[in-house]
């Protein structure tokens, strides 16, 4: 399925001036209507806040204020206008515990670099086909991080410690995992 972003705003969050125009350029090619930039997370929440973007694609390594960062401001502090944006974090570091810390700050989609624009498309698509429920914890306020659910479920067992058997994705050479992969890591 093809889409029309034409009414679409996104911001993008990117320190390295070569990796926003990349950015940029696909996300022009998509089409769509309204870009905002910002070179450090900083920066991007005073935009968030002043744009309220329907979208906001971040990097994770930035200074002073990383990807990370920016995320638990945006789900977090009272001055944002939504806390409930769909986040896509890039990073070039795909190891398991960075994955699971960008999800557990409330990111809704994560993107390895080097990508290219079928990649940034699929995750466009993802938060658009398939929109999260948002939980609210202690500790916690993002996107559901079960994204597999199944109405079979029939036992017990359904926390961080039960056993793991037959999951596919995480067993990668290095702990590193493929862009593949990641959804995997939502039922743990």
């Amino acid at each position: 399925m093809s889409y029309k972003f034409e009414s679409l705003k996104v911001l993008v969050v990117e320190d390295n001036e070569p990796m926003l125009e990349l950015t940029k350029s696909i996300l022009q090619t998509f089409g769509v209507g309204t870009l905002y930039t910002a070179v450090d997370g900083e920066e991007g929440f005073t935009i968030f806040c002043k744009s309220n973007p329907d979208m906001v694609i971040a990097d994770w390594m930035m200074q002073p204020c990383d990807g990370i960062s920016l995320t638990r401001r945006i789900r977090n502090d009272k001055r944002s206008p939504n806390p409930y944006v769909p986040i896509i974090l890039m990073t070039g570091f795909s190891e398991k515990r960075r994955v699971i810390s960008a999800r557990d700050a409330g990111v809704t989609e994560f993107l390895v670099k080097p990508f290219n624009a079928r990649d940034l498309y699929r995750r466009i698509v993802q938060v658009i086909e398939k929109p999260r429920q948002f939980i609210r914890s202690e500790g916690f306020f993002g996107p559901d991080r079960r994204r597999n659910r199944t109405s079979a479920y029939t036992g017990p067992l359904r926390r961080h410690d039960d056993p793991k058997t037959g999951q596919p994705g995480l067993s990668n050479r290095n702990n590193k995992i493929s862009p593949e992969d990641i959804a995997f890591l939502d039922d743990e």
